[in-house]
Order: C-alpha cells, then sequence, then structure tokens
C-alpha cells in the first residue's frame, strides 16, 4: 500500500503537470475518503494544495472532524458556509414551483441534497480558479461502481485517484498517511440529513461491495442491490480522469 501511495502521488503530480496547473484542491468533509485525498494532495504539493469545508446545513460535529483532518495532514484551508446560499437558491426553486402547482414533496429531499452537492462542486471550481488549483475527487471503488454520488456535485472533479480502491484498502490507506483513527472507523455518511448512513441508504455494506468487487461470494440480495444499483448509475461513470490500476 506504501508503493500505491507514492506511485498515487506521482501521478498527482504529472496530472497538475500536464494541465498547466499549479496545485490541487479538495473538499473536506469529516469522511476517510476526503481525508485520504486531503493528505495525498499535501504530500503531492506540500506549498499548492488547499482544503475546503463547506458546510451546508451541516451536522456541526463533520465541521470539528473535517478541522482535525487539516491538522493532521496540515493543510491550508478555507471554511465557506453555503447554507444561506442553498437556501437562497432551493427556496426560490421551491416557491416558483409551489406557484405553479408542480412541487414534488416526494422528490424534494433528495433534490435538496443533490443541490447541495453541486453548490460545493461549484465553489471549488470557484476557489481553485483563483489559485490555478485541479479539483480532485474522493470516490472511491465501492462508491464509483454503485453510482453512489452526485452527478456534476461530488462527481464533478477533474481527478478520481481512489477509484480503484475499496473502502476497505481506503482506511488501510487512511492509517499509513496518518489519518486519526476516530475519522477512520466514523459510520461513512454524505451527511445529507439527520441519522443518514451510505450503508442504510444503499440497502447494503460496504464490506459486501468491496468483497463484491474482489470477486468474493456474497449473498443473493446483497448482490441483485449491487447489480442494480450498478446498472442504473451508468451515466454517471462517463465523466473523471482515472489513474491507472496500480
Amino acid at each position: 500500500m506504501e508503493e500505491k501511495i507514492e506511485k498515487l502521488i506521482q501521478w498527482l503530480r504529472e496530472q497538475v503537470a500536464n494541465a498547466g496547473l499549479n496545485g490541487a484542491i479538495v473538499g473536506i468533509s469529516g469522511g476517510i475518503d476526503s481525508a485520504v485525498v486531503a493528505h495525498l494532495i499535501k504530500r503531492a504539493f506540500p506549498d499548492n494544495s488547499l482544503g475546503l469545508i463547506m458546510p451546508c446545513k451541516s451536522n456541526p460535529k463533520d465541521v470539528e472532524d473535517a478541522l482535525k483532518v487539516v491538522e493532521s495532514c496540515g493543510i491550508k484551508h478555507f471554511i465557506i458556509d453555503l447554507t444561506e446560499t442553498h437556501n437562497t437558491l432551493f427556496g426560490e426553486v421551491e416557491k416558483q414551483l409551489k406557484e405553479k402547482g408542480e412541487w414534488n414533496e416526494e422528490t424534494a429531499r433528495l433534490g435538496d441534497a443533490n443541490t447541495r452537492a453541486r453548490l460545493r462542486m461549484t465553489t471549488l471550481y470557484a476557489v481553485a480558479n483563483n489559485y490555478g488549483y485541479i479539483v480532485v475527487g474522493t470516490d472511491n471503488a465501492a462508491e464509483w461502481h454503485t453510482g453512489y454520488f452526485t452527478k456534476y456535485g461530488d462527481g464533478g472533479v477533474d481527478l478520481v485517484p481512489l477509484i480503484h480502491f475499496t473502502k476497505g484498502e481506503v482506511r488501510e490507506m487512511g492509517r499509513i498517511l496518518g489519518v486519526p483513527e476516530e475519522i477512520i472507523t466514523k459510520a461513512p455518511s454524505a451527511g445529507l440529513w439527520e441519522g443518514q448512513t451510505d450503508e442504510n441508504e444503499m440497502g447494503t455494506t460496504y464490506e459486501m461491495i468491496d468483497k463484491y468487487l474482489k470477486g468474493e461470494e456474497i449473498p443473493e440480495k446483497d448482490r441483485q442491490i449491487i447489480e442494480r444499483l450498478h446498472k442504473r448509475s451508468h451515466h454517471k461513470r462517463q465523466l473523471a480522469i482515472a489513474p491507472p490500476k496500480f
């Protein structure tokens, strides 16, 4: 794994050089995937890396965890709160659709959540433009395969360095890089609403997805869920540049 980390760091440097840019930026959520990417880009670009913390109707604990990640790797960071921006944008959408009598309450929660993800993407690119940085994503192999990301939200990035690594491998990488243990063992969540977790929303676990991706036997119920998620999300994966599989 240490060898793979070094190859990823070199790959990140090559991608930035090929793009004629100065460094790299990542959105830090307080979860393991963005923590690992923050450590990677800090190592790749010690003086030209940036972590952006973007609370948006978020649990304050997520900001606390994101700051622990910042402290653990020493990356330069900003906090840009998007709550009011989101309220203005999504509130206007809701108002206009309600006036037309066409507001769909059943899909509102997902629309709200996806808008938050896309606002974060927009913010990352606005800041990246200022510094001449490349935007680095945080999706791992399990998220990429199942489509567990927002199209043009957290999926709207330039590079996806973790795309060939299972959730278990990302945790292993985190321990080597020095990510705090409480971040590594934290229940994965996109922080979209109170009590939301990735695994509850997907209907299966990262352990099952990891086993599936490694060709191991898993219960039929989990296999069907994973394959359905993969098929349904095909369109989402026509996006970013991936590194070779090391």
